[in-house]
């Protein structure tokens, strides 16, 4: 192993796509901060509403307010400014985040030129399939049927979206293969699934501001209920985790007989987080790396799959409405890579609260994003892991496995290792709490003026920007999945291992865990608030 002691804290700061996540998430949340001061800056960002082609006189849906500026609603010092944007706002969306996107990618050292190509692409392809998924057919509710003059529509909510970015993103992806390469320098389903996380932290924390806005009881139980899932989600993660990787070790050397490397390889990578864990892993037991490469590529076939199959499941099948968080911290105990898992955890979110609204005939709402984040906290934590298994194994490989005089792990290790964006999504969600709990008094009125202007920026953050992403991912990740890479495997053991070892191992487990630790942890209904 390279002696690696001679690396500084901060090196990669600047040139590391985790790190960038960070700078992204935190540069516009901070930027949304400045509503506590009467300055608006984020407002500008596009929303997509619900459409149809003709209305019902008197109801909703007119095309052209299709999309609008969320400062539209929400801010508080340049409403007027941001209604006037209206279809604009894609523009300035653009501009501003293709700006940002371009020096992060600049300062990592892609190809600025190819770059800004792919991304001007994948945007308007993302912004495109935005549009058609909320034509009220696919999206409406049941109970608002009526409201776009529908006797029918699928109701699946902002889901359909995420599902057609995903279709057309895989038709490129493996039907279009010039257009694909082309897109490869922005499809970076990795980079944009962390900024969104750090984005959902921002959701995490504004959840009890949001319910505080309904009433001050319900604050309190939204900060319950989210601490609750921080602790039953590191618990999960460590009791899994504890039972996964030598699972997957076992499985690949005693039933199909795998090397040691490669059984290492693939135990991270099935067991811990994808493509990330694979890669570390590799490099800390100095596996060929070929194997790195093609643990990777299962990786991100397989979390496809994942992604198409399991939200479906966990809605229809088990747990349903019954158990929401249990179906979501499966989901990411399951999904391997950051990307699908985040995304899996959205589109059963949007599943499961069109499901409990529809059955119940809107007599229970939950708020969104709250099965996202059951689904993100045991990821999240499952990606903290890394660095410190990667850690591990490398002291395992050097001084019992493979002993070669003069050689050490440098316990800084753990730190390089470390998914950065992590810090990101903590910081937002903390410092909002802080916010809530200290000047914003808890909820209580005397806090409302503050926790009102705190509203008026973090919603653009947490719903605008963290679903384009949450989009952009979906677009990006059909973009660089190629299922022709299965064929390149030749379906061999490696394949196999995967297949037994993620339907007949982890995901089973992972819904026992999943069970003993969010089972019984209830959604607060808000319908009463939102009618």
């Amino acid at each position: 192993m390279t002696d690696l002691s001679n690396r500084k804290w901060y090196t990669g700061m600047l040139t590391q796509e985790d790190w960038w996540a960070v700078w992204l998430g935190l540069g516009f949340f901070f930027l949304s901060l400045l509503n506590i001061w009467g300055i608006d800056l984020v407002g500008w960002v596009t929303y997509p509403t619900k459409w149809v082609f003709n209305p019902p006189p008197g109801g909703k849906g007119a095309i052209s307010h299709a999309f609008y500026a969320l400062g539209k609603k929400y801010s508080l010092t340049a409403k007027e400014f941001y209604k006037g944007l209206g279809w604009w706002s894609i523009i300035w969306t653009y501009v501003i985040f293709g700006v940002a996107t371009t020096i992060g990618a600049k300062c990592m050292k892609w190809n600025v030129k190819k770059f800004i190509g792919g991304w001007t692409i994948i945007f308007f392809l993302t912004i495109a399939t935005w549009f058609v998924g909320h034509h009220a057919f696919f999206a409406a509710t049941k109970v608002d049927w009526h409201k776009y003059g529908l006797n029918f529509a699928l109701s699946l909510g902002g889901g359909a979206s995420f599902i057609l970015a995903l279709i057309v993103g895989l038709v490129i992806g493996n039907f279009f293969k010039g257009l694909a390469n082309y897109l490869t320098e922005a499809a970076k389903p990795e980079w944009y699934i962390k900024t969104a996380i750090v984005y959902l932290g921002a959701k995490l924390g504004y959840l009890p501001i949001k319910l505080a806005g309904f009433s001050h009881k319900l604050g309190k139980v939204a900060t319950d209920l989210t601490l609750d899932l921080f602790i039953a989600g590191a618990a999960a993660t460590i009791v899994a985790y504890m039972i996964f990787w030598p699972g997957i070790y076992t499985i690949a050397r005693k039933i199909f007989k795998l090397p040691r490397k490669t059984a290492a390889v693939l135990g991270s990578g099935i067991s811990i987080c994808g493509v990330s864990a694979a890669v570390a892993t590799g490099g800390a037991v100095r596996a060929k790396p070929v194997v790195s490469i093609m643990v990777s590529a299962l990786v991100v076939v397989w979390a496809v799959i994942e992604l198409i199959v399991l939200p479906g499941f966990f809605t229809h099948v088990w747990p349903g409405t019954s158990d929401p968080l249990v179906g979501g911290a499966a989901l990411g105990l399951s999904v391997k890579t950051d990307g699908a898992d985040a995304a899996s955890g959205e589109l059963l979110d949007v599943f499961l609260r069109s499901k409990i609204q529809n059955e119940t005939n809107g007599q229970v709402v939950w708020p969104e994003g709250i099965i996202t984040a059951s689904a993100v906290m045991t990821k999240v934590w499952i990606d903290v892991f890394i660095g410190i298994w990667a850690f591990v194994l490398a002291m395992i490989w050097v001084y019992k496995v493979e002993r070669r005089p003069g050689e050490y792990v440098p316990p800084s290790e753990i730190w390089h290792r470390f998914p950065k964006f992590v810090i990101g999504y903590f910081v937002a969600w903390l410092l909002l709490l802080a916010i809530f709990f200290g000047p914003g008094h808890a909820g209580a009125p005397e806090g409302a003026s503050l926790l009102k202007s705190i509203k008026a920026g973090i919603v653009p953050v947490e719903k605008g920007m963290r679903k384009l992403f949450f989009m952009l991912t979906f677009m990006s990740l059909g973009i660089i999945t190629d299922f022709k890479k299965l064929k390149e495997c030749q379906f061999g053991k490696m394949v196999w291992v995967y297949f037994v070892g993620l339907f007949l191992f982890i995901i089973p487990v992972a819904i026992i865990v999943a069970y003993l630790f969010h089972h019984g942890m209830e959604i607060p209904n808000i319908a009463q608030f939102v009618k």
